[in-house]
């Protein structure tokens, strides 16, 4: 590749990326040709989604085999993503856990591994990205959370809270960042059918993970502030949120 087309061929950093949603994203950043630097923890899968990356034009992929909850780990990823790629114009960090609610009821342990994967080791992550996009003064920075987090339910409030903090801290990047020219894109999917939610039982209102997958690619390419994904998620969750607190806490939610 000549130094002008490495100039301006995306170079984008998915962590996260073998989830079925992130792998959505990188194929939509595939298909415009972009430099792509994967994290995940399975060596296996990463070089699977490589090699399928590459045949759907990716013009460079590079993986780094990492488990996200170990905080100590982070520095030196972002430092061999930043030495493959040279700069970073794009993230997504896209991991996380949909833990079983009754087991956190019944074990601090439980709740506390839950906090730690969806919100603390990302809110360390995201500290890290933070200083080095604003030095590089340019870049678009988003982060998978959820309708979870806008309003606490019985069925799901440890999940919802973690979602619910990474959301206000992305608020706050948000206004921080803007002032040097990077942008926050805060994700807020609902349902969606992948191997987290093999569990559940479906309903009308899940989607696949191929559709919020191109909303989220969307949602970066034009710099958004908070996209719902499916649109219909932010009329549900409006009026979720409006319902007085003595009827809501009475709800089977």
């Amino acid at each position: 590749m000549t130094t002008a087309m490495h100039a301006t061929t995306p170079a984008v950093l998915i962590i996260g990326a073998t989830s079925a949603i992130a792998t959505e994203v990188a194929r939509c950043y595939a298909a415009d040709g972009a430099r792509l630097f994967l994290v995940a923890r399975s060596p296996e899968r990463l070089e699977a989604m490589r090699d399928d990356l590459r045949v759907r034009g990716a013009t460079q992929v590079d993986t780094y085999a990492l488990d996200l909850t170990d905080i100590d780990g982070h520095a030196a990823m972002l430092d061999a993503a930043k030495q493959a790629l040279g700069r970073i114009d794009a993230v997504l960090i896209a991991y996380g856990t949909l833990g079983d609610q009754k087991k956190s009821e019944a074990s601090v342990e439980t709740t506390l591994r839950e906090w730690h994967t969806n919100a603390t080791s990302t809110i360390a992550l995201l500290t890290l990205l933070a200083n080095d996009l604003e030095r590089q003064r340019h870049g678009t920075l988003a982060v998978i959370s959820s309708v979870a987090g806008d309003r606490g339910r019985r069925s799901n409030y440890v999940y919802g809270a973690a979602k619910g903090a990474l959301s206000i801290f992305l608020q706050g990047l948000r206004a921080r960042l803007s002032k040097a020219g990077v942008k926050v894109v805060t994700v807020k999917p609902g349902m969606v059918d992948t191997p987290m939610t093999a569990h559940m039982r479906k309903s009308p209102l899940f989607a696949s993970p191929q559709r919020v997958g191109r909303d989220i690619y969307e949602a970066m390419q034009k710099g958004k502030e908070t996209v719902y994904t499916p649109w219909y998620w932010q009329f549900v969750m409006l009026v979720i949120k409006a319902v007085p607190e003595r009827i809501f806490k009475r709800l089977p939610l």
